[in-house]
């Protein structure tokens, strides 16, 4: 992580999660559940997120947070000097999405052929993770989907399939954060 601290990777977790509770924030994060809570807090007071209430609500950004995520991470991106590495990260990362959308669709589709698919994803991974060691060489914040990715996938391996495509902390949910992360650090429109 660059020096901007805990706050910044705070924010752009909620940047990139979307609505979520601290726990699952935390988690995403790759910090401890209070720490966050913490730095929630302090953001809301900042105006930068606010708690939405209900059964689906958690910590959301407000425009302010918005534009002050997109700020701070295009700064961090040009002090670190890590553009170059991210865009080419991204460009590889494009290459492989396709592939692991059809293993997704596969392992949706195809339930008594799980194994043959679980086995697909494991041989994605290995293609999946240097990229993922380039972008955390080059931005430690990235390191916590590598981490998280792999953990997926040990517990998909593990028998517990639903860290596939069905938990809140899945390969699918992952990799789709990843993306939503290469994206905003890199300025692009979805």
């Amino acid at each position: 992580m660059h020096a901007t601290g805990s706050d910044l990777l705070v924010l752009h977790t909620v940047r990139c999660v979307g609505v979520a509770g601290s726990a699952r924030l935390a988690e995403a994060a790759a910090l401890p559940e209070p720490d966050v809570e913490s730095e929630l807090i302090d953001l809301a007071v900042a105006g930068l997120v606010t708690r939405l209430p209900g059964e689906f609500g958690g910590w959301s950004l407000t425009e302010a947070g918005r534009a002050s995520d997109a700020a701070r991470i295009r700064d961090e991106l040009d002090a670190t000097g890590a553009r170059p590495v991210v865009t080419r990260a991204y460009g590889d990362f494009l290459v492989l999405n396709p592939e692991l959308l059809d293993i997704f669709t596969a392992w949706q589709l195809r339930p008594d052929d799980r194994a043959r698919v679980l086995a697909a994803l494991a041989d994605f991974h290995l293609r999946a993770d240097p990229v993922c060691a380039e972008l955390a060489g080059a931005l430690l914040r990235f390191r916590r989907y590598r981490d998280r990715l792999a953990r997926a996938l040990a517990r998909a391996r593990a028998g517990e399939r639903e860290y596939v495509t069905n938990d809140l902390a899945s390969y699918h949910t992952v990799w789709f954060q990843l993306h939503e992360d290469l994206l905003v650090t890199l300025g692009i429109p979805r």
